[in-house]
């Protein structure tokens, strides 16, 4: 599968060879969510492909069966091109409902090293740190791709190369002009689905800022 990289991107990676994409569905979410970006993933899918051809992407996420929004990105995720894979919430001992895929996410990273040259990651969960050096140990090239302010420095210094979403925001962000009735279900976690502890930070810091200055 090949795609055509935007015209005026300014994104060079030079070849890249085989590329397989991993998207932690929920971090991405509330990332962008704090930049008031809706992302658009095909477009997110050709700027992190570059002239690579795409082995396999990823997209993982906690399932709510009830949610019929939800249901209806994750169709249209898997009718364009990409390998969900989905864990249905647990309900915790004091109410919460939540589901872990990072197990999922570090095992496929692994059990595909050596089928691409390049895996792309889209999370800014420092708990792959490790599983980003295992792969790397492997020959593959392994690039990180998220906010800078809401990814885990760890991250960012593992990785062969890092991809500031904020800085591509105009081009992977959903043309508001081409809504219509046969519009792109937006992607929403479920309900009880948990903030990043690094977003969470930021959004209390921020939170603080605002009422020392309204005071």
């Amino acid at each position: 599968m090949q795609f055509e990289t935007t015209a005026n991107s300014s994104w060079k990676f030079g070849h890249r060879g085989r590329v397989a994409v991993f998207i932690d569905g929920n971090n991405l979410f509330h990332a962008a969510r704090f930049h008031n970006i809706d992302i658009d993933y095909n477009k997110l899918l050709r700027i992190l492909l570059g002239d690579g051809r795409l082995l396999r992407a990823f997209f993982y996420t906690g399932v709510d069966a009830g949610a019929e929004r939800q249901q209806g990105f994750l169709l249209w995720m898997r009718r364009n091109g990409f390998r969900v894979v989905q864990k249905e919430l647990k309900t915790f001992y004091d109410g919460t409902r939540k589901a872990n895929l990072d197990v999922e996410i570090a095992v496929d990273m692994l059990s595909l090293a050596g089928r691409y040259d390049t895996a792309v990651l889209v999370s800014g969960d420092e708990d792959f740190v490790y599983a980003i050096n295992a792969v790397a140990y492997k020959g593959c090239r392994v690039e990180v791709a998220g906010f800078r302010s809401n990814t885990a420095p760890r991250l960012i210094d593992v990785a062969d190369f890092f991809i500031d979403l904020g800085d591509i925001a105009d081009l992977i962000r959903k043309d508001i002009s081409q809504i219509s009735e046969f519009e792109v279900p937006s992607f929403e976690p479920p309900g009880d689905a948990p903030e990043p502890d690094i977003l969470r930070q930021q959004r209390e810091e921020s939170d603080l800022v605002r009422v020392r200055d309204d005071q």
